[in-house]
């Protein structure tokens, strides 16, 4: 049973997977994804797979099982990228008088893909980079929904690339090689004829002395 509405409501998802180029230089996340368009029925244009909800499962759940049975692909949801609303010609939309309809647009990150697929015989998929897919999208809202799609990829690599840096930053000082505050002082003649030097912890808990170091004068003998 289908879900009727102001709108005809439809949920369409993005399917993609990151390819490995050693050879990219740039390091852009977009040379690096491929998604997947699947052909319509009595039609040349190539789609997002999309399709309606069942009244007993969520949008989520009809998204996942709409790359299935269309594009024969299984994944995880990694993104929503929202929704649009747009206007069909389709004589079969008669939930909707005025032909009114919003999709809502997922991002879901390939993990298998099937041989064979309930709707193989009226359907093909195609892997495309994003360039053929922007060239590809017939509607303008399926051009936004790309855009949104990669704002989000770029954005993630980004975090992925601050996080590695830290903890690149992390390890370096770690491996860094501590001196004991005695071996200063033995290398320093000032320091061990006239003073001493006392060791004392900062808040981050490594060993730390002031101004480089705190010295405190030795009390002379009164003449």
């Amino acid at each position: 049973m289908m879900i009727y509405c102001s709108y005809c409501a439809y949920n369409r998802c993005i399917p993609y997977r990151l390819t490995k180029d050693e050879d990219d230089q740039n390091n852009d996340i977009e040379t690096r994804i491929e998604v997947i368009m699947v052909s319509s029925p009595n039609r040349t244009d190539l789609v997002f797979p999309k399709g309606g909800w069942e009244d007993d499962e969520t949008v989520k759940e009809a998204a996942c099982r709409e790359a299935l049975e269309e594009s024969g692909v299984k994944g995880k949801l990694t993104a929503e990228l929202g929704f649009w609303v747009f206007r069909s010609k389709s004589k079969q939309e008669l939930c909707c008088m005025e032909g009114s309809c919003k999709g809502y647009m997922f991002a879901l990150e390939v993990t298998e893909e099937l041989e064979t697929w309930p709707e193989q015989e009226n359907r093909y998929r195609k892997w495309l980079n994003i360039k053929d897919a922007f060239e590809l999208c017939r509607y303008e809202w399926m051009r936004k929904a790309l855009e949104e799609f990669l704002r989000i990829m770029r954005e993630d690599r980004k975090e992925e690339e601050t996080v590695d840096a830290t903890e690149e930053e992390t390890e370096t000082v770690d491996d860094a090689p501590s001196v004991p505050a005695s071996d200063v002082v033995a290398e320093n003649p000032l320091c061990s004829s006239n003073c001493y030097i006392t060791n004392q912890s900062n808040r981050h808990g490594i060993l730390a002395m002031s101004d480089p170091w705190q010295i405190i004068p030795k009390r002379l003998p009164l003449t």
